[in-house]
């Protein structure tokens, strides 16, 4: 298990972020990435890269939430995060969840 989670439930993730091109390298925080976690703690993800539209955040949002996982994920992208105490939190102790291939 990688930061509390089960294999199959990350491949599932990032099976969601495979399917769209401009995602290329997604960021864990929060109590996950710092090893802190507890049984129920949600999912704390970044978009880091490219920034995507409004309707792909939103499909990506659905279909994360379509593979009913036993976790609430919180998914926002880095350039939208207004709260500068937010930010240093994910420059400071957010992972690679997700990273595109070159050859994808």
């Amino acid at each position: 298990m990688d930061f509390g989670l089960k294999k199959e439930h990350i491949d599932a993730i990032n099976n969601v972020f495979n399917e769209y091109q401009n995602v290329e390298k997604v960021l864990i925080y929060g109590s996950r990435a710092k090893g802190t976690h507890k049984t129920g703690s949600d999912i704390d993800l970044v978009i880091a890269e490219k920034e995507i539209s409004f309707s792909q955040m939103m499909e990506i949002t659905n279909k994360l939430d379509d593979l009913l996982l036993p976790y609430k994920i919180d998914i926002s992208q880095k350039s939208k995060i207004s709260n500068s105490d937010l930010t240093d939190h994910i420059n400071r102790v957010g992972k690679i969840f997700y990273q595109k291939n070159d050859k994808d």
